[in-house]
């Protein structure tokens, strides 16, 4: 098995498997060639699972007129195993294949053959005419699986505009991913099936859990098909999902603990004008635990950091209000009281902060989260991406990745999970790559998704905020992988329940950082019910 595909043992429990296309398929084969498991068995535990998931989203079935779209694939046999049980309760079920019926193979074509027997109508795709279906209560979309890759060819791209069409007056489930939308980048190529619902199979796919595929996904409901488990764990998955239960790597409270084993975290940055950012990163660690937390910035702007904030404490450091080489040796002298280091807030673009910052690279540090400004000197500097170790931990937003990567935003934001990948070429570090829907990629773990997007969070400051996170539970000895997925799901379920004091926006990023400790109440709250 490739390094790259193992998670830690405590990520691997406490996230869920998200196979891209390819894996997903070689799950089947060994589902079939290793454990003896029929196709057409797991091809109809799946339509009993999408019938159950119907009738929980739309309700009763009898007498219902039904639209199955079936593809030449397995989508299609799965569209055509849930016409009998739809035929079974009552409705009245037509499956439209988009090939001819004397050209299924395999367990598609033994369910069809099975269907039409119990008495389902079976009609070619091109009697699909949306002005003749005006009274049809619900759409199955079985056209095309996961497989799917490119663009839709014209015909097919037709097909999705008549079933959206439906959209208001039917219900549309989608069965394992919805047509045209790509199971690995959750883009649609170029439009996709808006499901009302979609049920997907085993495990969802990384492109079902992308916010921009919300809209066509709907409501998304995973079901198991009874794989065994050990093909679930001994096959490799390149993407893993963020689930509630990242909290349990949350050290529990010693009765004897203090501050200054609670974690110690220091917050280096601030320039003139950007006095904010490190007070934000340094109030973020406070709220999310950390003991002792302090502030290092040029002498000159101490007061304007600090803010008369008397919960964090003040590092000055050399003499002015600009940043020096000379002031890494004096920040590394307070390191031996340091558990984790955040390195940018705020620090600015001067030649001074380029030079602390190659001269703070040069050094023996704790664990290190770099932002904002470090990644830009980074981008401008890559030669000092060199001194960047498997201990620390960069944290950038889409503009900052491109700029790191050499590359335009929009290239960035067109496949967000193969930029996340990129960037682990860079340094053996932990990456973050911000944004609805953040993705933690290293070189040796499955990329790590989080499901989660708040509007909420576009407010400038967040990621401030977001640094001192991941630094606060570095400093309380989480590994940098495990520090940067709870952050950034703990981050981000914060910037939800933001929300819902704020509906409209209008929060700040102190806002952010004061919802971290009622976040951690809801997380445990909502892991312990489920």
């Amino acid at each position: 098995m490739p390094a790259r595909m193992q998670p830690t043992n405590a990520l691997f429990r406490l996230t869920a498997p998200l196979p891209s296309p390819a894996e997903m398929a070689a799950w089947d084969t060994a589902c079939v060639h290793d454990f003896g498991l029929s196709g057409q068995l797991l091809m109809e535990n799946a339509s009993r699972e999408a019938m159950a998931v119907l009738l929980a989203e739309f309700g009763s079935v009898a007498d219902k007129r039904v639209a199955l779209i079936a593809g030449g694939g397995n989508n299609g046999g799965d569209a055509a195993a849930l016409a009998r049980h739809l035929h079974a309760l009552g409705a009245k079920p037509t499956v439209y294949h988009a090939k001819p019926r004397s050209s299924w193979t395999g367990e598609s074509r033994f369910h069809a053959r099975l269907a039409a027997r119990c008495g389902v109508t079976f009609a070619p795709i091109s009697r699909f005419d949306p002005c003749l279906l005006r009274g049809v209560n619900l759409v199955v979309d079985g056209l095309l699986g996961t497989g799917f890759g490119g663009e839709l060819r014209p015909d097919f791209l037709a097909l999705v505009e008549a079933v959206n069409v439906l959209r208001d007056e039917s219900f549309i489930l989608a069965l394992d991913v919805p047509s045209g939308l790509n199971a690995q980048s959750g883009r649609p190529r170029p439009l996709a099936v808006r499901a009302h619902a979609t049920v997907t199979f085993e495990a969802a796919k990384p492109g079902l859990v992308m916010p921009e595929a919300r809209e066509f996904v709907g409501a998304l409901h995973v079901r198991r098909i009874s794989m065994p488990r050990q093909v679930r764990e001994s096959g490799p998955c390149s993407q893993r999902l963020m689930t509630d239960r990242l909290v349990d790597l949350l050290p529990a409270d010693d009765p004897a603990m203090h501050k200054g084993s609670a974690g110690r975290v220091l917050v280096a940055g601030g320039s003139p004008g950007l006095t904010g950012a490190p007070l934000l990163a340094a109030l973020s660690a406070l709220h999310a635990g950390g003991g002792l937390v302090s502030a290092a910035c040029p002498e000159g702007l101490t007061a304007e950091v600090k803010a008369g904030t008397p919960d964090v404490m003040i590092a000055p450091l050399g003499r002015g209000r600009d940043w020096t080489a000379d002031m890494a040796a004096e920040l590394v002298a307070r390191l031996p009281h340091v558990d984790a280091l955040a390195v940018g807030p705020g620090l600015g673009a001067s030649g001074g902060a380029a030079a602390f910052l190659a001269a703070l690279l040069d050094t023996q540090r704790p664990p290190t989260v770099f932002d904002a400004d470090a990644l830009n000197i980074l981008a401008r500097r890559p030669e000092l991406l060199a001194g960047l170790t498997e201990r620390d931990v960069l944290t950038p937003h889409p503009g900052e990745a491109a700029r790191l990567l050499k590359i335009s935003i929009e290239d960035i934001q067109a496949d967000r999970l193969a930029a996340a990948e990129r960037l682990t070429t860079l340094a053996p570090a932990t990456m973050v790559l911000k944004g609805a829907g953040s993705i933690v990629t290293t070189r040796h773990a499955p990329a790590l998704l989080c499901p989660i997007d708040a509007p909420a969070l576009a407010v400038g400051g967040t990621g401030d905020v977001l640094s001192g996170l991941i630094a606060a539970l570095a400093a309380r000895g989480l590994p940098p992988l495990e520090a940067a997925c709870l952050g950034v799901y703990w981050h981000a379920a914060a910037g939800r329940l933001t929300g819902e004091t704020f509906p409209h926006r209008g929060n700040t990023a102190s806002d952010i950082a004061a919802a971290l400790p009622h976040t951690l109440t809801r997380l445990n709250k909502e892991r312990y019910t489920c």
